[in-house]
């Protein structure tokens, strides 16, 4: 069978799970920025090279520009080509691309497939896979039935979520996918946030498996998750959806977000420099009185007066002005802070869709 080089996004879609490889040619920070779902990096220019080739293009000229590029692309194929896929047999089968479907990504197709493997190039490149993304992100939720778990901070939404896709459910977990925990206090301190363009392609990737015919649960979170906007047509479709209302007494609260922020309870100054943002709500009176209970190791009471002076009452007038159905929902109670509870609270939740 003849493969021809060059392979649109609108033909490459049904078929991305089917490649063996998607192969991103473009430097490590473009890649780190955001790439395709599952896709590895080999750079044909690393970060340096490129720049040092946009240099010379600039002040020397195009074509001494192409002949240093050459050199480097070159190299930096064999190197690949002996490091990466030297053990790959005859019907392995590659999807490359680079930034717009050019020389990056033509110079390593090309070898590839006169090697005699099927190598496909992705014509637009990552510039034609954003677009489809951005896309796709407004058209995909208009297909899928949401259910939202809704309840007051440290109920254990996204324990729950968890626990749902553990048993199978299908669950689109916001927070994983951000690296937050969606409040003033859910940075988690080892993972950055991605770049809202990876946040992007993250929510892509989990939407497009998704199975239209099954509902798909997700937290009731608000329109930015930390620094990441969620897209409007997601955020619609779940604001206009069915509700669960997740019930966990304060005490239990309180015992779970000791677990969940146990890096704030280790390092107090690192919660206190959080609680600054919180000046402008509560006054610097009330926070400097927080500050000092988190240096003192008070820190349950800290969290019960947090719970009711601040997230609890914004969390009730955000759920009443932005989820129509709340009024209308499932009420689940969780009873302890266990995997049993919570496994039990999973399957009344399945069981009432």
């Amino acid at each position: 069978m003849k493969y021809p080089a060059l392979i649109r996004m609108d033909e490459a879609l049904p078929v991305l799970d089917n490649f063996d490889a998607i192969i991103d040619v473009r430097s490590p920070s473009e890649f780190a920025e955001d790439h395709i779902p599952g896709a590895i990096n080999c750079p044909v220019l690393d970060d340096a090279e490129r720049a040092e080739i946009g240099t010379m293009y600039k002040q020397l000229s195009p074509f001494d520009a192409k002949k240093r590029g050459a050199a480097l692309v070159s190299r930096n194929i064999a190197r690949h080509i002996e490091g990466n896929f030297l053990d790959k047999p005859r019907n392995w089968k590659p999807l490359v691309y680079c930034w717009r479907g050019g020389n990056r990504s033509g110079a390593l197709a090309h070898v590839l497939a006169r090697i005699g493997w099927p190598a496909r190039q992705l014509d637009g490149g990552y510039k034609e896979y954003r677009r489809q993304v951005n896309a796709d992100l407004q058209q995909l939720p208009l297909g899928l039935s949401f259910k939202v778990i809704c309840g007051t901070t440290g109920s254990g939404k996204s324990r729950l979520l968890r626990t749902l896709a553990a048993q199978g459910e299908q669950v689109l977990d916001l927070e994983q996918l951000a690296a937050h925990r969606g409040s003033v206090l859910g940075n988690l301190p080892a993972e950055p946030q991605p770049s809202q363009k990876m946040f992007d392609s993250r929510l892509w990737h989990a939407l497009r498996h998704f199975d239209p015919a099954r509902l798909v649960f997700v937290e009731s979170e608000s329109k930015k998750v930390g620094n990441l906007r969620v897209p409007d047509a997601l955020m619609e479709r779940m604001r206009a959806s069915p509700c669960v209302s997740l019930q966990l007494s304060r005490p239990n609260r309180v015992e779970l977000l000791m677990d969940e922020y146990a890096h704030f309870v280790a390092a107090p100054e690192a919660l206190n420099r959080q609680l600054d943002c919180l000046v402008q709500l509560h006054g610097k009176e009330t926070i400097s009185r927080w500050q000092q209970m988190a240096r003192d190791g008070e820190m349950r009471p800290l969290v019960a007066e947090l719970l009711e002076r601040h997230y609890d009452p914004a969390y009730l007038r955000s759920i009443d002005r932005n989820f129509t159905l709340f009024p209308s929902a499932e009420q689940v109670e969780v009873n302890a802070v266990t995997d049993a509870a919570f496994a039990e609270a999973a399957r009344a939740v399945a069981a009432g869709k």
